[in-house]
């Protein structure tokens, strides 16, 4: 956690009465979204994630159950977003496989954990695959396109959050989403400290406001040496191809849900 970070979130509302407060209860519950991405502003909105466990009795009737429970509202001038999966449908993504979800479940924000949090992080290093690169490389070009549109430091920083953790996670086996700490361990340019410390002083702030920015054809290049690197880093991972957790996460699943009742 960067030293911002760990400011802004010491600023914020009593989130574990936040999540104490839920219908069904929680297994987790972590912070994600810029808090976690390393590049919070004063005025960032709480991004909430977790997985609640529903009961026995709505997973064996005839409706389908309602998996996703979500929640925004404000709590002393602070937006709060909260969405949580039940436990099956949370699994059911990590073996995507989707590096959004393990993010959430190996966030360091740790706002609310069990025994089965502990039990999903165990299993969290045989969850990594190869095939998370194209996850990544997929989010980057989404956020790429969002910022040519709107010219906001927001999206261009999750371009290079992405392509960055997408880059690390093939060559170390880590997943690791702080883009202050990435722009160590991977080659990235040096005047995206900048934009991180000018996105902290606006949410919503735009590249073109800033002195010395860098322009859109340096960043184009920049950004394209980035997906080669992660193409070259998937190319040559030792990652499996696919997960040998399955049948764990499964049984996990079912011990679980059957110990609730």
């Amino acid at each position: 956690m960067t030293a911002m970070t760990a400011h802004v979130i010491s600023t914020l509302p009593d989130l574990k009465q936040v999540v104490a407060d839920q219908q069904h209860p929680l297994l987790f519950a972590t912070v994600s979204g810029a808090h976690l991405y390393g590049f919070p502003s004063r005025d960032s909105d709480v991004d909430l994630r977790g997985v609640h466990l529903l009961p026995l009795r709505d997973i064996l009737g005839l409706a389908a159950p309602r998996e996703t429970q979500s929640r925004m509202w404000d709590a002393d001038g602070v937006e709060m977003d909260l969405v949580t999966h039940d436990l099956a449908k949370f699994a059911r993504l990590l073996l995507g496989p989707n590096g959004y979800v393990l993010e959430q479940l190996l966030s360091p924000l740790v706002v609310r954990t069990t025994p089965e949090h502990a039990a999903l992080v165990a299993l969290a290093p045989r969850l990594l695959t190869s095939r998370h690169a194209k996850h990544y490389r997929g989010f980057a070009k989404t956020q790429w396109r969002l910022f040519e549109k709107t010219g906001e430091l927001k999206p261009l920083l999750y371009t290079f959050r992405v392509l960055c953790t997408g880059i690390h996670l093939m060559r170390a086996h880590e997943l690791q989403a702080d883009l202050p700490t990435l722009l160590t361990a991977v080659k990235a340019p040096a005047y995206v400290r900048g934009l991180v410390t000018a996105k902290a002083a606006a949410e919503h702030g735009h590249l073109s406001a800033l002195d010395g920015a860098p322009s859109h054809e340096r960043l184009t290049a920049d950004i394209a040496a980035l997906h080669a690197a992660l193409d070259e880093a998937e190319a040559s991972t030792a990652l499996p191809d696919a997960t040998d957790a399955r049948a764990d996460l499964n049984d996990l699943v079912i011990q679980t849900r059957l110990q609730a009742g």
